[in-house]
């Protein structure tokens, strides 16, 4: 693993830089997309994302900070070629000088791009989770990891967003020549302490000032394992007069699943589906605690951050890098083990307040010291600088490959 090589000198400003991402639904990699092209500099880099899919909600926030958004529709094996010509359309009119792929299906399509309609373009990628185990995603994710591996060395740079999913996509046989780690980061001024929060949240709830509250925030995904917080509610609703919050895209009452979980567990009157949340600042910092209890495909999970950024204690899984994020301004308990989530919780709710108050200090003061959105955005245009700069085209190395 690299460091984020120093930049070398603008040939021209600002640097034309095109996001391929693989959809701009309302996820943590999306945000965390959405947080870096507002934050590069705007002297320095004039950004663009073009969506496999649809715009999507993120896509009309990054629209909305005056970043063109272009949408290829791909929804379909039979809209590939539509698509492909459209993609090489987009690029020969933006002439990038920089092609960043972000996520699996956005590597492929902006390798593609190098290739064809942006030869003079440099190329990188960004690989946004961890790969535990190859069988457990989709059929057609895993033949695009697969195409991956063969592909790796072409670009200039591949960044992960945590060590561990470095180590396992080297197992999957993604070369370490070019590796670089950026973790994500938080934008502190939006994500912090709110008093007036958490009385808005227990107002929206209809719930007593005094009321504490659990928060889970993750879309609806067997990774995500909501059945085990679910569980985890149910043991510390036993023993307590908690509350617990869901949101996150399909985490509402019309998920029949979701719902008779909650009914069989005796938890209906103690657990709130708030379904998906576009700006999620202001629930979390409404929480007493958050939770992650993935089982696994975490890389660095953006919500404990923003939560930790909120002052916010976390228990997390041990998935991905989530336990190095926390720290040890949280918990951090086995995946699959609700018993153990419910216990970490309830240690952390029933501290005395000024253990409370300086816990909470801490998780900020962790974020804000070492995740900050502001230094990571600099490691971005150091790298992005340098990459624009590359003696050669990319397509010049990959035919000399």
């Amino acid at each position: 693993m690299t460091l984020v090589p120093q930049s070398r000198a603008h040939e021209s400003r600002p640097r034309r830089v095109t996001f391929v991402v693989t959809g701009l639904t309302t996820g943590g990699a999306e945000m965390m997309l959405y947080k870096l092209v507002g934050a590069l500099p705007a002297d320095d880099f004039s950004p663009s994302v073009i969506s496999l899919l649809d715009e999507g909600p993120v896509g009309k926030r990054i629209r909305e900070l005056g970043i063109p958004v272009f949408a290829l529709g791909l929804h379909g094996a039979w809209q590939l070629p539509r698509a492909l010509t459209r993609l090489a359309m987009i690029c020969r009119e933006i002439n990038p000088q920089v092609l960043v792929g972000w996520m699996y299906h956005g590597n492929l399509f902006a390798t593609i791009a190098a290739a064809t309609a942006a030869r003079e373009a440099a190329l990188v990628w960004s690989i946004r989770q961890s790969l535990y185990d190859l069988a457990a995603e989709r059929p057609l994710t895993r033949v695009v990891i697969r195409a991956g591996a063969r592909l790796s060395a072409r670009p200039y740079a591949i960044i992960y967003n945590s060590n561990l999913a470095a180590q396992q996509h080297r197992s999957h046989g993604y070369r370490p020549l070019h590796e670089v780690l950026i973790p994500n980061g938080f934008d502190c001024d939006v994500f912090r302490p709110s008093p007036e929060a958490r009385a808005a949240l227990r107002a929206r709830l209809h719930l007593p000032l005094a009321t504490h509250l659990v928060g889970l925030v993750a879309r609806y995904h067997p990774m995500k394992d909501h059945a085990s917080f679910l569980e985890a509610a149910r043991l510390l609703a036993a023993e307590s007069e908690a509350h617990f919050v869901c949101a996150g895209a399909g985490v509402d009452n019309a998920n029949p699943r979701l719902t008779a979980i909650i009914k069989e567990g005796g938890l209906t009157d103690r657990v709130h589906l708030l379904g998906e949340m576009p700006d999620v600042a202001d629930l979390l910092a409404g929480l007493d605690v958050l939770c992650l209890s993935s089982s696994r495909g975490e890389g660095f999970p953006n919500v404990v951050g923003e939560a930790m950024a909120c002052g916010v204690p976390c228990v997390v899984t041990d998935v991905g890098d989530s336990a190095m994020v926390v720290g040890d301004t949280g918990c951090v308990v086995p995946p699959g083990d609700p018993a153990a989530l419910a216990r970490a919780c309830a240690g952390l709710l029933d501290e005395p307040a000024a253990a409370k108050t300086a816990r909470s200090r801490a998780a900020r003061d962790r974020v804000v010291n070492h995740f900050s959105l502001q230094a990571v955005a600099m490691q971005y245009a150091q790298l992005l600088n340098d990459a624009a700069g590359a003696s050669g085209p990319t397509a010049e190395r990959m035919r000399g490959e």
